[in-house]
């Protein structure tokens, strides 16, 4: 699927998101988020094993109890900060903030140092409490810095690099921390001496991000989070995309703690490893989002691709339904290492299907976090990212409550990944009503590339947004199809009101809002309704699709225009862009058999080319110039001489 995927994505290869790592705009504040997510991790990992193996059992204090006290402060500044971290993050210029928060961290990891040198549990916790302060104010900054550097294009690729960096970031971190621990007896105050290193590294490289003006430096900062919150809230509720992203990235924190909170018990019980095996799941899983979230770019085309949230979560469910499937059955006494894990067979559906869940995380995580970027109103931004923050810390928190609430009523582990799994698939249902329309064109272009060769020619002459009226002629039935998977935004069609009325393609129609038309002789409430239709959705500043034509193009030439386009465009004064589609001609969903559309099978791989012209306002158009230029755009196509694929 995703060869299929990156041969109809219309991508220029030599403009990959990995250039960006070379651009002063974002390597430094790349590899610093990259460090500060490593490090962060490395100091969590040899806390929790210092208590765990060495402060615990030697002060008689409860390891469990220590270790989700530990969880609980790490993420409480979350909670409490979130919204002040967010005014902050407006207010003054980033690149300076962040230099700041570096020498916090330095600071922080210093009494880290001190805390593992004297094995001083208080310390260490007061050490850890600032250094979730310290992610809590970064975490505001580091998505809304993103927006201010990259190209609208870009947003795509950059976040995928960020995400995938962090989880990578994470595993390296905790594999570090045990290991750095584990050296001998002067382990943590190695560990403590590495987190000063790299956050002096980290602040070094901060030096090098480039200025970024704050958002709102007029803000007057409310020290009340709760106020605040509330008011954050309320301001994202405001765009229902940015509303509906923010759950939808909480939600994945809810997946995703519910299942690596699991992962130690997981591992000793069911697979029967060791440390290293929980290492391992937690690397696959790790390595499986990083490449979901890399392959965003080229799986969208450098755009929002909305689908892609459908598709993941629909991957999400599938995979984590059937790591708790084939988990009901895993049950061993022995522990063994990473070699014994991969000698089992059924441990290798397992490993698949924690890779496949991180692939479709990246999938689907990648996309809502630009849409919260680039939806929000950019004086906002931090404040909403820090709201959604919130959020997130609230979801992991309940994550934790929801596991205990089904294991206390003798739920098994592989019950509750069934259990998320059969949530997700509601998430996914939900998903699919919100994005139906991006996950049909995005189906469109699937199919067109799995059957068909397409050209595409200027297709930069589409407006950044609407509203605009597209013409085209009208060859087949599956014209529709074309024209949506290369027009940049969602369009409604309008269409005959007897094809409309198809059995089965009905919902399809409806799901994709088309706006089903007749004749006036036929009916003419119906035709009324749908000019009505038509120009509220233009006004709105929606986009309309319309084959002048009323009718299949009988022996491959450009007939008639009907008059319906200029009464469109008289009451709503928006431009056209004409547009032309060749090939489909003599193909099965055509009318080149005796007048006849879908008589015999023929057309499959064939080459199909589509242009748009220059955008017409509507002062200009006449009908038989509409005709005209579509046309001329035909003529382009058959004179290959003139055509420059875009």
């Amino acid at each position: 699927m995703s060869f299929i995927a990156f041969h109809f994505c219309d991508v220029n290869s030599q403009s990959h998101q990995f250039r960006l790592l070379r651009e002063r705009r974002f390597a430094p504040f790349f590899w610093t988020q990259f460090l500060g997510a490593g490090n962060d991790n490395i100091f969590k990992n040899a806390l929790a094993l210092l208590v765990t193996f060495h402060v615990g059992s030697v002060a008689h204090w409860d390891t469990l109890t220590l270790i989700n006290i530990a969880s609980a402060i790490f993420i409480l500044p979350f909670v409490l900060f979130s919204a002040t971290a967010g005014q902050i993050a407006d207010k003054y210029e980033k690149s300076r903030l962040i230099r700041l928060l570096k020498i916090m961290e330095i600071l922080v990891m210093i009494l880290g140092l001190v805390g593992f040198w004297l094995k001083s549990v208080p310390l260490l916790f007061v050490a850890l409490f600032l250094m979730g302060l310290q992610s809590t104010l970064f975490g505001p900054v580091k998505y809304a810095i993103l927006p201010q550097h990259l190209r609208t294009e870009e947003l795509v690729g950059g976040n995928g690099l960020v995400e995938s960096a962090t989880f990578i970031a994470i595993l390296l971190g905790t594999i570090a921390g045990g290991l750095l621990i584990a050296v001998d007896r002067n382990g943590p105050v190695i560990a403590g001496t590495t987190c000063i290193f790299i956050a002096t590294i980290g602040y070094l490289v901060s030096r090098g991000i480039p200025l970024t003006p704050a958002a709102s430096p007029d803000l007057r900062i409310s020290w009340n989070p709760f106020i605040e919150t509330w008011r954050n809230l309320c301001a994202a509720k405001r765009v229902r995309a940015v509303w509906l992203s923010m759950f939808g990235i909480s939600w994945f924190w809810f997946f995703g703690a519910t299942f690596l909170a699991q992962f130690p018990e997981y591992t000793r019980t069911l697979l029967g490893g060791n440390e290293h095996v929980a290492t391992l799941l937690l690397a696959l899983f790790s390595i499986g989002l990083a490449v979901g979230a890399l392959s965003c770019e080229r799986l969208s085309g450098k755009r929002v691709e909305p689908a892609l949230i459908f598709l993941g979560s629909l991957g999400l469910a599938i995979f984590a339904f059937d790591l708790g499937w084939v988990s009901r059955t895993l049950h061993t006494e022995t522990v063994g290492d990473v070699m014994n894990f991969f000698g089992n067979s059924a441990h290798w559906r397992v490993a698949c299907d924690l890779i496949m869940i991180g692939i479709f995380g990246g999938f689907y995580t990648v996309p809502l976090y630009v849409l919260l970027q680039t939806r929000s109103d950019a004086k906002y931004r931090s404040r909403i990212i820090a709201a959604n923050n919130i959020l997130n810390s609230i979801l992991m928190i309940l994550s934790a409550i929801f596991a205990i609430s089904l294991f206390s009523f003798g739920a098994t582990i592989p019950q509750l990944f069934m259990i998320v799994a059969v949530l997700t698939a509601g998430i996914t249902v939900i998903a699919f009503w919100a994005v139906a329309p991006f996950v049909l064109r995005y189906l469109g272009k699937f199919l067109i590339g799995l059957f068909y060769r397409l050209r595409k020619v200027d297709l930069h002459h589409f407006p950044e947004n609407g509203p605009y009226v597209i013409i085209c002629n009208h060859v087949s039935y599956v014209d529709v199809v074309f024209l949506t998977a290369c027009v940049p935004q969602p369009v409604r069609f309008m269409m005959d009101y007897q094809i409309y009325r198809t059995p089965i393609l009905n919902w399809l129609f409806r799901i994709n809002r088309a706006i089903p038309i007749a004749s006036r002789r036929e009916n003419d409430s119906l035709k009324e309704k749908a000019f009505d239709e038509a120009m509220q959705t233009l006004r709105e500043g929606g986009i309309i699709a319309i084959f002048p034509e009323g009718r299949l193009s009988s022996d491959g030439s450009i007939g008639k225009f009907y008059p319906g386009i200029t009464r469109i465009l008289r009451e709503t004064a928006v431009p056209v862009v004409p547009m032309a589609l060749s090939g489909l001609w003599g193909s099965f969903f055509s009318r080149a058999h005796h007048g006849k559309a879908m008589r015999k099978f023929r057309g499959i791989f064939s080459r199909i080319t589509i242009i748009a012209g220059e955008p017409i306002s509507q002062e200009k158009v006449t009908l038989p110039m509409l005709r005209e230029r579509v046309i001329a755009l035909y003529h382009v196509i058959d004179d290959t001489t003139k055509i420059k694929s875009s």
